[in-house]
């Protein structure tokens, strides 16, 4: 593999998620059952951003803009392969979490190592801000799930009932720091 470059994304950067292609083939997904969570099978191409570009491209400015912290995988040819966002405001009633807003890796460098990289570099500003726990909303694909759980994360202890309600089949989930 080429030589990855990570470092912080300024604000003028964010413009360069457009580069990325964050397409996603979903064939099992986790959905809420007869009241159990289990996998099933949806067939479906998600080929544009969830929720679309100008909300991902919003959020992360607003993280960088409100003291979070933006991590990108860069090419030696500068462009964005892939990045992390967490925000600096802490929640939770037994521990203090901080949001992992978005981890993202365009189409073709999935399953190349950067995603947990990004993950891990985003661990390091956490516990400098004496965070206790990173909270994720993982999307319910199941390998979105899979790399969260691969990595070392668990369900949330405590879950946030404003992160749960924007979208009931995220799985809720914690990495404790």
């Amino acid at each position: 593999m080429e030589n990855i470059i990570y470092r912080k994304l300024t604000v003028e950067e964010c413009e360069c998620i457009n580069g990325m292609n964050p397409s996603q083939y979903i064939e099992k997904a986790w959905r809420e059952v007869d009241g159990k969570r289990q996998l099933v099978e949806i067939n479906y191409q998600d080929s544009d951003w969830p929720n679309g570009y100008e909300h991902h491209y919003n959020n992360l400015k607003g993280t960088i803009l409100n003291g979070g912290s933006a991590i990108g995988a860069f090419d030696s040819n500068n462009r964005l392969l892939g990045f992390a966002s967490i925000n600096r405001e802490f929640f939770g009633e037994k521990y203090n979490y901080v949001l992992l807003d978005q981890l993202f890796i365009t189409l073709e460098y999935r399953g190349e190592g950067l995603g947990k990289k990004l993950f891990m570099l985003s661990t390091d500003v956490a516990r400098e801000w004496k965070a206790d726990k990173i909270y994720i909303c993982a999307g319910s694909a199941e390998e979105t799930s899979a790399f969260y759980f691969a990595i070392g994360c668990k369900e949330a202890v405590e879950i946030n009932k404003e992160l749960y309600e924007s979208d009931p089949r995220d799985y809720q989930l914690e990495f404790s720091l």
